[in-house]
């Protein structure tokens, strides 16, 4: 049946929309402002998506999202996602079409029957929870396919028997791998294992066979390796991929500008990267005249070297994003692209979609083009010289020249004028720093240290922001169908959890519904030693950043319409965006995707993106930890980052690394736990410790395969200095009451450990 493509994503759009209340025909008809003629189409076109399960039929035949639909049916379908304590999440599928994560199915500890992440499902259901998002909540029966056969792990000769401890699964019992004679494997060998019996939901009795010996856990190379295979990220590109590449270099001419792209080489144009960037894919021109602005952001335009569906464009889709890893990059495109065509080097002239936005002097945009062009940029720059320009800025004139100095200026001013009027808007920020590892050339630790967000990251942040929403604001007005970057609203439950823990750390507030009040409590602990506990708080209070085609704006950055365009050498959705700008300027009839198509697209960048900061996270744990496990038994400065019932967590200064004190290394004592102050408080003097106390601790066992760092308590800074003279008792057998449960085992001291090593950062 020939239904209207145009109607069809409209209805998908209306019916996926958060505000969406279910009605009948006539109704939608209403909401979607049709007239008579395109009424009757949407009769048409409602029983199509019916009959591909995109919509279904409710009570009293009203139009609902196949999520709502799922009310009332036992058994579903899904993608698993496991969490950190035991219980996990199932994005259900639905006529071939997964639905978006606020419809996540919750699946409580036990009765995930072992699944691992991206494991497709089958689960009943069996109501509604009130725990997350719709409050659905399920039991998993089976497991229809898995997503990854290969893990990594530790090798141990046991008892005559070959084993494997598997990495980064919840089995703690080890896999069985049979005969190994002829392998040239020694115990705690990390190994690469295909799975050939998984275990059962005890976590006992698989099998597996070892396909690859990697080597020493003592090689500091074989983290990276580990974690990779671990995390199934792609090592070379396939020969057909690099082929392509090639041809598109030999086809690649700098010599001239063409004569369908716009000639801004003789525009003066910058580019600021980190000191040890190999590719550059922004550069930013502006020019400031009788009251008005005009910003240029010049964007690689990696599309017109991407050819859509080739072998390039296939990889890339596969990949979703360039992966951060320490000590290594794993890019999505080959470098052949990234680093020498799409590379915005100086003095060469380069492709580019350029966003040309005008501005008043407050900020406020008053037109915006996009087009391409090409470029030649003038000076390379990195944030620590454009830092020590903001500092002493006649310091660069002699070396720089007066127009980059000018350049700068302008730059700094308007980037601090639209930052302020994004905050006063009610804007967050509340982003944790990224954590940076100095490796010697063997790949050890020498040192870690958290990133800075210094103004000179702010203007390109400022002007990235700028050019995405102006991206995002034009498609939005011509109705057309793309990847925004969506942040849903948190859920009020989640805002009343948070309200309630800034008021147990004494913060008065009255609500926080509000981005202005949130902001208050962010700017009231900042440079505190309760700055990371809330930071923290507040970022497990709101949803995740996720790529889709709802128009349900970026909640954070208080944007209503928002994508991502800046990025295209690393994110496959800015590529997308371009591709689609392309149609526009080539006047393509019909640019967009169907809307049921980037729903897809957007889950799968979405999962490839939170896979990459996972294995990002991890590799800098195992490396912090591996670096640490010469350290046990040092003592160091750190603060109480989370309060537990059975134990904290502290965050080391001189390292950016957490670790987990149970409670049975306290000194001997009665403790009890307290949510209001969030405290374990005991019966002696200085058996006190609260969220953000200054601690002297030392590191009491590193745990490298389970992820985890065990520290002990030498001295309360923070009590002594509130005038108690009692000593810190060495650290003995605790005893537990007062709401406290079951403290002190293994396992909540690997749980707590494992939640506390999550150094998240919201990537907008």
């Amino acid at each position: 049946m020939e239904v209207s493509k145009e109607l069809t994503d409209r209805v998908l759009q209306l019916i996926h929309s958060p505000n969406y209340q279910p009605g009948k025909p006539k109704q939608l008809a209403s909401a979607l402002k049709l007239d008579a003629e395109e009424t009757r189409e949407l009769k048409r076109v409602i029983k199509w998506l019916a009959a591909q399960g995109q919509l279904a039929y409710g009570s009293n035949h009203m139009i609902i999202s196949p999520a709502l639909a799922r009310g009332n049916i036992d058994i579903v379908r899904g993608s698993f996602r496991p969490a950190v304590g035991g219980f996990g999440f199932v994005r259900p599928n639905s006529g071939g079409t997964e639905t978006e994560a606020p419809d996540d199915i919750f699946i409580p500890p036990g009765e995930t029957l072992g699944a691992l992440y991206g494991d497709v499902v089958e689960i009943r259901v069996r109501g509604r929870s009130n725990r997350r998002g719709n409050g659905m909540e399920g039991t998993v029966l089976k497991i229809i396919e898995r997503s990854r056969r290969q893990f990594t792990g530790s090798y141990r000769l046991e008892n005559g028997e070959s084993m494997v401890y598997l990495d980064g699964v919840p089995y703690e019992a080890p896999i069985s791998v049979g005969d190994v004679r002829g392998l040239p494997v020694e115990n705690d060998d990390k190994v690469v294992v295909e799975m050939v019996e998984f275990p059962d939901a005890q976590g006992k009795g698989g099998e597996a066979v070892i396909m690859e010996v990697l080597g020493s856990s003592k090689n500091p190379a074989i983290d990276t390796i580990m974690i990779m295979r671990q995390y199934g990220l792609p090592d070379a590109f396939p020969e057909a991929v690099i082929d392509a590449a090639r041809a598109e270099s030999d086809r690649f001419d700098d010599s001239k500008v063409p004569a369908e792209r716009k000639d801004l080489t003789d525009l003066l144009t910058i580019t600021i990267d980190p000191f040890d960037a190999r590719d550059f894919d922004d550069a930013i021109s502006l020019k400031h005249a009788d009251g008005r602005w005009t910003l240029w952001v010049h964007i690689a335009d990696v599309s017109s070297f991407v050819p859509a569906g080739g072998p390039i464009d296939a990889e890339a889709y596969k990949r979703g994003t360039s992966v951060y890893l320490p000590g290594r990059v794993i890019p999505m495109i080959p470098e052949i692209i990234s680093n020498h065509m799409a590379s915005l080097q100086p003095e060469q002239i380069r492709f580019t979609k350029t966003v040309e936005i005008e501005m008043l002097d407050d900020g406020t945009v008053t037109s915006t083009e996009v087009y391409n062009a090409a470029i030649r940029s003038d000076k390379r720059l990195n944030y620590e010289q454009v830092d020590q320009f903001i500092a002493n800025p006649d310091d660069a004139r002699k070396e720089w020249g007066e127009p980059i100095v000018d350049l700068l200026a302008h730059m700094y001013n308007l980037a601090m004028t639209l930052r302020k009027r994004r905050l006063d808007r009610g804007a967050l920020t509340m982003d944790m720093p990224d954590i940076k590892l100095n490796l010697d050339k063997q790949g050890k630790v020498k040192g870690a240290f958290l990133a800075v967000n210094t103004e000179s990251h702010q203007i390109i942040e400022e002007f990235m922001l700028a050019g995405n929403q102006a991206v995002a604001t034009w498609l939005d007005d011509l109705e057309l169908n793309f990847l925004h970057r969506i942040h849903p609203a948190p859920e009020r439950r989640k805002l009343r959890q948070l309200q309630q823990f800034v008021k147990d750390i004494g913060i008065q507030v009255d609500t926080l519904e509000s981005r202005f009040e949130i902001q208050k409590v962010l700017s009231t602990v900042a440079g505190g030693p309760l700055e990371h506990a809330v930071n923290f708080a507040v970022l497990r209070a709101m949803n995740k950043a996720i790529y889709g085609p709802h128009r349900d704006g970026h909640y954070a950055l208080d944007m209503q319409h928002y994508c991502h365009f800046t990025s295209p050498i690393r994110r496959y959705p800015d590529l997308m965006v371009h591709r689609l700008v392309q149609k526009i300027i080539d006047k393509v009839p019909t640019p967009d995707d169907p809307f049921p198509v980037l729903l897809r697209d957007g889950h799968h960048c979405s999962d490839q993106e939170r896979n990459a900061e996972r294995a990002e996270r991890e590799l800098i744990q195992v490396k912090l930890l591996h670096h640490l496990k010469k350290h046990v038994g040092e003592k160091m400065e750190a603060v109480i980052s989370r309060v537990y019932p059975d134990g904290l967590n502290a965050r080391c200064l001189k390292l950016p690394i957490e670790g987990f004190i149970p409670i049975t290394a306290l000194p001997n004592d009665n403790y009890r736990y307290e949510r209001r102050g969030q405290v374990i408080e005991g019966h002696k003097e200085l058996n006190r410790f609260r969220l953000g106390d200054q601690l002297t601790i030392q590191i009491a066992k590193v745990d490298v395969r389970e992820r985890q760092l065990f520290l002990s308590v030498i001295k309360n800074h923070t009590v002594a200095r509130e005038g108690k003279k009692t000593p810190v008792k060495k650290p003995g057998k605790a005893k537990a009451f007062g709401g406290t449960s079951k403290t002190g085992t293994k396992k909540n001291q690997s749980k707590h450990a494992r939640t506390g090593k999550k150094n998240k950062t919201r990537r907008r």
